[in-house]
C-alpha cells in the first residue's frame, strides 16, 4: 500500500511540474551580399549575447525579395536599395513600422591590385580608354541587382552609360563582381566601398561623386511572418542600435541617422 503511495505521489509531481522552456528558435535573416561579413560578425555578437546564432542568408537584395514573395521563411531582410524593400512593402510582406534605412556605403570603381594608379572620377574620365578595346567592367546586373543600378545611375551622369552597357560584365551580386576583379577576369569593376575594403585582390581607383547616384542605403524590417516574434524584434533593435555601430564602422559602414 505504502508503495504505491509513492507512485502515485511520483506520478502526481511529475503531471504537476512545470514543462521545460522551449529553446529559442534561431531567427533568419536574409541580407544583402554586401553585408555579408559585418552580419556574421555582428551574428557572432549577437549570440555571444546568450541567443541562438541566427541563420544568415546571402544573395542579391532582388533574389532575397522574390524568394520572400514566395514564402521563404526568412524573418528580417535587409536590403541593399530601397526599392527592393518597397517591393515587398508593396506587397504587405513587411512590416512598415519597422523599416529604417541606418547603412550608407560609398560606390567605387576598383582594378586588380597593382593595376590602374588612384583618380577623380568625374564627367571627362574616359573609362572606355581606362578598359581598352577588350576589357569589360564588372558589376552588378542593372536589371536587377543594386549595386548595377547604382553604377548604371553613375555611368549615366558621367555621360558613358550608351558606349559602357555593352561592355559590362552583369554579375548576379556584387561579390561576385568583386571576384571577377580580383581573378583579373575584368580590369574595372563598379561595387561598394565596404567590398573593395574585404579584399585585398583589389584596388580602389577612384570613388563616384555622391551627386553622380542615388544614395547608397541599407533599408532593414521585420518580414510579416515575424510580426509577433519578440525575438526578431530584439535582434533589429540590435542591429539597428549603438551596440552595433562600431562593428558597422569597422567594416566601412557609414552611419546617416
Amino acid at each position: 500500500m505504502q508503495r504505491r503511495l509513492l507512485i502515485a505521489l511520483a506520478l502526481f509531481g511529475l503531471a504537476a511540474a512545470p514543462a521545460a522552456p522551449r529553446a529559442q528558435e534561431p531567427l533568419t535573416v536574409f541580407g544583402a551580399a554586401s553585408l555579408t561579413d559585418a552580419l556574421r560578425a555582428l551574428g557572432q555578437e549577437w549570440q555571444a549575447r546568450g541567443n541562438p546564432a541566427p541563420r544568415l542568408s546571402f544573395a542579391a537584395s532582388s533574389a532575397l525579395a522574390r524568394q520572400i514573395e514566395q514564402g521563404a521563411p526568412a524573418d528580417l531582410f535587409m536590403s541593399a536599395d530601397e526599392p527592393w524593400m518597397d517591393y515587398l512593402q508593396q506587397r504587405g510582406l513587411i512590416v512598415n513600422a519597422t523599416r529604417s534605412s541606418p547603412l550608407g556605403n560609398a560606390l567605387v570603381l576598383i582594378a586588380p591590385t597593382g593595376g590602374i594608379q588612384p583618380l577623380t572620377l568625374g564627367r571627362d574620365t574616359d573609362l572606355a580608354a581606362l578598359l581598352g578595346p577588350q576589357g569589360r567592367i564588372a558589376t552588378g546586373d542593372p536589371a536587377h541587382v543594386p549595386v548595377g543600378r547604382y553604377a548604371q545611375e553613375a555611368l549615366t551622369w558621367m555621360g558613358q552609360w550608351d558606349a559602357l552597357a555593352p561592355r559590362l560584365a552583369r554579375a548576379d551580386n556584387v561579390r561576385s563582381a568583386l571576384l571577377l576583379v580580383e581573378r583579373g577576369e575584368a580590369p574595372l569593376g563598379i561595387v561598394y566601398a565596404t567590398d573593395a575594403a574585404a579584399s585585398t585582390g583589389v584596388r580602389v581607383v577612384g570613388t563616384f561623386p555622391a551627386g553622380s547616384h542615388v544614395p547608397v542605403t541599407y533599408p532593414f524590417a521585420l518580414t510579416r511572418r515575424a510580426e509577433g516574434n519578440a525575438q526578431a524584434r530584439a535582434l533589429l533593435a540590435f542591429l539597428t542600435g549603438p551596440d552595433a555601430t562600431a562593428t558597422w564602422q569597422r567594416f566601412g559602414f557609414s552611419l546617416p541617422r
